[in-house]
């Protein structure tokens, strides 16, 4: 699109095409890459998991979706292999949700295609500015501070 036939489209339509165009791409690549079973959704829960994991309860509310939903989530990938229920550190009934060796290998392989991704696309965008025009709009909408969970809302 030139600058032109850019003027007339939402600012909103622009960025979730670019959103969608960008995550199809990397979707593609990552099921190429031997991960087909995994979709979004599950790399979201991935990045909430990082770390010491979380609870069913806090992998909803981060994520944006009912005790329930996350509940299938998790054990659609412990299922798989992908993460393990293990007891809370603070003890009671609570289970600690964490990733097991295959999720860190996926995420080991999704951010070499990231950032492999990334780079063909410098070529055709200053992605640089566009980073820092993104961070500027973010900080506009949801102000100082870290950035707010990203949410599969589409």
């Amino acid at each position: 699109m030139t600058r032109e036939e850019n003027e007339g489209v939402e600012l909103t339509f622009l960025l979730g095409l670019g959103f969608q165009l960008m995550l199809g791409e990397f979707t593609r690549r990552v099921g190429e890459a031997g991960y087909a079973d995994l979709r979004p959704l599950h790399g979201m829960t991935f990045q909430v998991l990082k770390g010491p994991g979380a609870t069913a309860t806090e992998l909803a509310e981060r994520l944006g979706v009912t005790k329930q939903a996350a509940g299938q989530i998790v054990d659609d990938l412990e299922k798989r292999g992908y993460v393990r229920r293990e007891p809370h550190p603070g003890g009671g009934r609570r289970k600690l949700v964490v990733l097991t060796g295959a999720a860190h290998a996926h995420l080991a392989v999704a951010g070499r295609i990231l950032h492999e991704l990334e780079a063909e696309l410098a070529g055709s965008a200053d992605l640089p500015v566009l980073r820092r025009e993104l961070g500027h709009l973010v900080r506009a909408l949801h102000g100082e501070g870290g950035l707010p969970p990203l949410r599969p809302v589409w």
